[in-house]
C-alpha cells in the first residue's frame, strides 16, 4: 500500500469516527432535552471582558483538527508568533483598522465581534476564502491573540498568524 493510500485510509477512518461521535452527541442531546456536551472551556470562554485569557493551545488545536480534515499537517504553537499576533490585534482593537499581513508570514486571519474562539473559528471555517487561509500547506507554526475594546462597535478582535 502506498503512503498516499495509507493517508487516505487514515483520513477516511478519522472522518467516519467524527461522524459517529457527532451522531452520538446529537442523539444524546435529543434524549436529554436538547442539552449538548459543552465545548472545552478554552474554546467557549468569553473574551468580551477586560483581562480575559485566551487558551491558545486549545485554539490552535481546533485549527489543527480542521486542517486534518483538509489533508494538511498540524501547526505548532509559537510564542514568538503569539507576540506578533498580540501586537497586531492590539493595533486592530485600538484603531478599528484591519492590519496588513506582515511580510515574511505565510498568512493571517482576522476577525472582530465574536466573543469566543469557537464563534470566531466557525466564522472562518464557514467562509470559503477564510477557510482556505487556515490551510496553507507550507504553514507549520501559529500564533493567536485577542484584544477587547469595550468602546468599539465590535468589542473583541482576533488575529491568527501562520508561518513556516
Amino acid at each position: 500500500m502506498t503512503a498516499h493510500n495509507q493517508t487516505a485510509r487514515s483520513l477516511s477512518r478519522l472522518a467516519a469516527a467524527a461522524i459517529v461521535v457527532a451522531t452520538g452527541l446529537t442523539v444524546a442531546a435529543c434524549s436529554s432535552g436538547g442539552a449538548m456536551t459543552p465545548l472545552h472551556p478554552g474554546l467557549s470562554a468569553r473574551m468580551d471582558q477586560p483581562n480575559a485569557v485566551l487558551d491558545r493551545t486549545q485554539a490552535v488545536a481546533i485549527v489543527n483538527a480542521y486542517r486534518t480534515t483538509q489533508g494538511v499537517g498540524p501547526l505548532s504553537n509559537d510564542i514568538g508568533l503569539d507576540g506578533t499576533a498580540q501586537a497586531l490585534v492590539n493595533q486592530y482593537a485600538s484603531t478599528g483598522t484591519p492590519p496588513k499581513t506582515p511580510s515574511g508570514l505565510v498568512g493571517m486571519k482576522l476577525s472582530a465581534g465574536y466573543s469566543t474562539f469557537a464563534e470566531t473559528f466557525s466564522g472562518w471555517r464557514n467562509n470559503p476564502a477564510d477557510a482556505a487561509g487556515l490551510t496553507p500547506a507550507n504553514a507549520t507554526k501559529a500564533g493567536i491573540a485577542t484584544a477587547y475594546n469595550g468602546t468599539s462597535g465590535y468589542g473583541v478582535y482576533w488575529v491568527l498568524v501562520l508561518d513556516q
